[in-house]
């Protein structure tokens, strides 16, 4: 048995738990605002494989721990204060990626029109989407390390490395793999085009996600 503060939980119990994690972790990233949007800048940018996984790793791990942060804050705050914070920042989140990708979008038509090609908004794009999904948690890992706390912090770091080993892989296999697929597409006004066409397909990733309320 694992005891922490009068409370137990086996090692059968965490092994649930840490495989619990990594399933939700991989589940939730198979949502397309997940990695459609590393996708379509990898494109429009021109971005290797490799920068494409990444700029994905670097803003998955601020998404994940984000969202660990507040698992670990509901042990300090209670869940219920923390778990509507987590979901004002998620709704909030969703603006946030339809923002970007407009004002993407209106810049790529810019940067089109005036063939300003010698501009680099790389370094910038990728920080605009640390902050996006920095600010969009998972609040469901919250619950799970709220149990997990009764195995003590040694069980906390397991389920939170589990969520987020699983978000982050899972989320640089489906963009890299979905930038080798467009990338195997010529089309020349898309790669005209293709910063416009980025920002267009963040914001419709985006809405779409608003309207099914994801």
């Amino acid at each position: 048995m694992i005891r922490a503060g009068g409370l137990r939980v086996t090692p059968g119990g965490l092994t649930a738990l840490v495989a619990t994690a990594a399933a939700i972790g991989s589940i939730h990233t198979l949502a397309p605002d997940h990695w459609v949007p590393f996708a379509a800048l990898a494109r429009a940018r021109g971005w290797s494989p490799l920068r494409t996984a990444r700029t994905t790793f670097f803003c998955g791990f601020g998404h994940v721990t984000v969202s660990a942060a507040l698992g670990i804050g509901a042990l300090v705050a209670g869940l219920e204060a923390v778990h509507l914070m987590g979901s004002r920042l998620e709704s909030y989140a969703t603006v946030l990626l339809i923002g970007f990708g407009l004002a993407y979008m209106l810049w790529g038509f810019w940067r089109s029109s005036v063939h300003a090609h010698g501009l680099s908004g790389s370094n910038m794009t990728e920080w605009g989407l640390f902050l996006v999904f920095s600010a969009d948690p998972c609040i469901a890992i919250i619950p799970m390390i709220m149990a997990a706390s009764a195995g003590g912090w040694t069980a906390v770091a397991l389920v939170t490395i589990a969520y987020e080993v699983a978000t982050i892989s899972t989320m640089i296999v489906l963009a890299t793999g979905m930038l080798a697929g467009v990338k195997r597409m010529t089309l020349h006004w898309a790669d005209h085009y293709g910063d416009a066409v980025a920002g267009g397909v963040i914001v419709f990733v985006g809405v779409a996600m608003m309207i099914l309320g994801w």
